[in-house]
């Protein structure tokens, strides 16, 4: 007879050890279902972040580490050392400087001082972008180590482009830099404007190169203002933009001055030059410079000048300039032989704020001296 107390046992034990092996396996994917978030993640806002002077190496994101603020890694080269990597912590969008909206410009001619001289306009109208390209700032280097003898904006083919001062057209069409027609000149379709007013004693000229059309044409008086044509990428170029320059004396090639100090600045903003040079006292050649906003967080990117085709201001002397600076407190970053240098400046309303560097001795806000006598022109190389 079967002892039913037995089979009792046997299986509460089995269904013991049942449970046990269900327990241990894993469980299917499809098992799990998460429960739903009604939380949304926000990205930290960083503060006002000094620049560090110690650059950690960097670290491989990790799924589980805490949320940081983007990162940007900002190179900064020495023209005599190799250089560490310079990283600042900025919030994503920096570059809102580039938009579209600015504050109307002061009437010209502008110049607060004996020594600065905003006597153009704008090539533009104010609702499109006025500023300049970082990588292609007057004293740039590209295509084959050309350096660039003026400022570049980027817009869209087809926009209308002014004259930035009263005068006569001079060059009108093809051929600008061979000095006949020429339709594969690197200037493409370009006018240049000999303006009814000069600079101690030389006339001048402003070039406005790339186009897609010319309304104007040879021995035509413009005012200010007026529209010459439409804007394109004929010529050698990588894409749609217009080039300007402003020259001097006979409006050589060799004779041109950077626009960013002779184009008048949006009301309360004003321009930074520098003069950018190694301890001996020579100036240094593609050298980045940050110009940082202490308000603002924002930050603009300029190179001193290469050598080649370029001229300095006669009082200023400078191989770096950034215009359309908003007033206030700014901090200048350089990086010079893997170390960093900092110094604090303030961007004054309407005129031009100036500092040297040189190499281990930093930097010195000090003007220019004043010179002894009339300015000359600056000579060719």
């Amino acid at each position: 007879m079967i002892d039913r107390t037995k089979i009792k046992v046997a299986l509460s034990l089995l269904s013991v050890m049942f449970v046990f092996v269900t327990a241990c396996l894993p469980i299917e994917k499809e098992q799990f279902i998460p429960p739903i978030s009604t939380t949304i993640p926000r990205t930290p806002t960083p503060g006002p972040t000094p620049i560090p002077t110690k650059f950690p190496p960097k670290v491989k994101e990790h799924k589980t580490a805490p949320e940081q603020p983007e990162i940007i890694n900002i190179d900064l080269p020495s023209s005599e050392a190799p250089v560490e990597p310079l990283q600042v912590n900025f919030p994503i969008l920096q570059h809102n400087a580039f938009s579209s909206w600015r504050p109307p410009l002061y009437p010209v001619p502008l110049a607060l001082t004996p020594f600065d001289h905003f006597y153009f306009t704008r090539a533009l109208a104010a609702n499109e972008p006025n500023w300049p390209v970082e990588d292609y700032r007057y004293g740039g280097s590209f295509f084959e180590d050309i350096v660039h003898t003026g400022m570049d904006i980027k817009i869209p083919v087809g926009t209308q482009i002014q004259a930035a001062g009263p005068g006569k057209v001079v060059w009108s069409g093809f051929g600008l830099f061979a000095g006949h027609y020429d339709p594969e000149d690197p200037y493409g379709k370009a006018v240049m404007i000999r303006h009814e007013f000069g600079f101690n004693g030389s006339p001048l000229y402003t070039v406005y190169a790339h186009l897609d059309r010319v309304d104007v044409v040879q021995d035509q008086y413009v005012a200010d203002g007026e529209l010459l044509g439409l804007s394109g990428e004929t010529g050698k170029t990588s894409g749609p933009h217009l080039h300007i320059e402003v020259r001097l004396r006979d409006g050589d090639f060799f004779y041109t001055l950077n626009p960013e100090l002779w184009m008048v600045p949006p009301q309360g903003w004003g321009v930074l030059a520098g003069k950018v040079m190694n301890t001996g006292g020579r100036k240094i050649e593609g050298q980045l410079v940050i110009v940082r906003s202490t308000q603002s967080e924002q930050f603009w990117r300029a190179n001193s000048y290469h050598y080649g085709n370029v001229n300095s201001d006669p009082y200023y002397q400078e191989n770096l300039v950034v215009s359309d600076l908003p007033a206030g407190r700014y901090e200048i970053v350089i990086n010079y032989l893997s170390r960093i240098y900092k110094q604090e400046i303030n961007i004054q309303p309407g005129l031009v704020s100036y500092f040297s560097f040189r190499g281990r001795n930093g930097f010195t806000t000090e003007p220019p001296p004043i010179p002894g006598g009339e300015f000359d022109p600056p000579q060719s190389p």
